[in-house]
């Protein structure tokens, strides 16, 4: 079979999406963000260039099946502080001090919990087969998000032919509908959305533009 769509089910006691964050606060998105997916695609097939990665991102389209979307969640950790010294430490090397005191930095770290999503990834067939025999084999571990996110179950599920994502995964597994979704888009789709979570770099943590529009899939309709 000639497949030009790949299907993951990204489920997990915790999922983590940054789609905003930057220093001490670590946010998630509602759903998984395709520069989070497409870094779940390069460990399967261990990439570990910006190159690699950036055809990934350029050559597939993404929707989201929000089948189950959890409850968020806001850790509170602190970093450095060492009883003796401060473990925090400079670009030197050195402990590093604020008004004269031990630095101890504060940061907020967002996760989704118990959610589950059915992610479609569209593209040309010999990537989408590629794809599918890493997932089955990754080269190194897979992770939601994070790497302290790790996933309940293997997530392939499945490949298929499909004209385009909303019927992907409108027909691609059970649900109970409505449930929201979101599609990548072209800029001139009506309710179309900017947001900037593609792929340009990983080395320098830059990221280019996409859109995608949301809507609610009902599996009667």
């Amino acid at each position: 079979m000639v497949a030009n769509t790949l299907f993951l089910r990204l489920e997990g006691p915790l999922q983590s999406w940054g789609e905003r964050a930057r220093w001490s606060v670590r946010d998630t998105a509602p759903e998984p963000t395709k520069s989070g997916v497409v870094g779940l695609l390069g460990c399967a097939l261990g990439l570990n260039d910006d190159a690699g990665l950036r055809e990934l991102s350029d050559n597939l389209r993404m929707g989201v099946r929000c089948d189950q979307p959890g409850r968020r969640l806001v850790d509170y950790h602190t970093v450095g502080g060492g009883y003796a010294e401060p473990a925090l430490l400079t670009a030197q090397g050195k402990p590093k001090y604020s008004s004269g005191a031990p630095h101890t930095e504060q940061t907020w770290r967002s996760y989704l919990c118990d959610a589950s999503f059915l992610v479609a990834v569209q593209g040309p067939p010999e990537m989408i087969t590629r794809l599918a025999e890493a997932l089955q084999a990754p080269h190194w571990p897979i992770y939601l998000g994070r790497k302290a996110c790790v996933p309940t179950r293997p997530p392939f599920d499945g490949v298929g032919e499909y004209g385009d994502l909303e019927s992907a995964l409108k027909q691609h597994d059970k649900f109970d509908g409505p449930v929201r979704a979101v599609i990548e888009c072209a800029s001139t789709d009506d309710n179309a959305i900017r947001r900037r979570d593609a792929v340009d770099s990983h080395a320098r943590w830059t990221f280019g533009s996409r859109y995608t529009r949301e809507l609610l899939l009902n599996v009667n309709s």
